[in-house]
């Protein structure tokens, strides 16, 4: 089972997702296993660095890199905070661009739950309000839940139009 490919897109040996694919372009910025980590601890309520390097249990310099990506990117920002009696130190915090990543991330979450774990993955996620489990979902903006079988690519032919992308080729 398969995805519909519409179009031009129907051809597969016509052309190349390459550089303006938006799943290479993500991976760019999250496709290490710290960075996804850093973000997992960023969702937990992590803030600070020593916190980030020694959660994910990586190096001061793989932390320091990592994280400098991923506020390049703009998933991060740095913001400054002083202890009392301190110097200036600066935390990480969750933009409105990394927010909108949780789904992503918790997608990978509930597959290795489903798939890497026996019984069950470690964590359960619920909704704070009522406890009731959470997953995540592929929906129409009908509210339709929509499988593998019943997706179709299509270009986005508004974009083309507008002059920012280029059409597969």
């Amino acid at each position: 089972m398969a995805l519909k490919l519409e179009g031009p897109l129907a051809d597969r040996s016509a052309w190349e997702a390459g550089e303006q694919c938006s799943i290479s372009r993500a991976m760019r910025i999250v496709g290490t296993r710290s960075a996804m980590l850093l973000l997992r601890e960023a969702y937990y309520g992590t803030t600070r660095f020593d916190d980030f390097a020694h959660r994910v249990g990586i190096t001061d310099a793989v932390a320091s890199a990592r994280l400098k990506e991923l506020v390049e990117a703009g998933l991060l920002a740095r913001r400054p905070y002083r202890e009392p009696g301190q110097r200036t130190r600066y935390e990480y915090v969750l933009t409105d661009m990394g927010r909108d990543l949780l789904p992503a991330v918790l997608a990978l979450m509930q597959w290795g739950d489903k798939y890497l774990h026996r019984g069950g993955g470690p964590l359960q996620l619920v909704e704070d309000a009522t406890s009731t489990p959470v997953r995540v979902q592929i929906r129409s903006e009908d509210g339709n839940e929509v499988g593998l079988d019943d997706l179709r690519v299509r270009i986005n032919r508004q974009r083309i139009r507008a002059g920012t992308e280029q059409s597969p080729s």
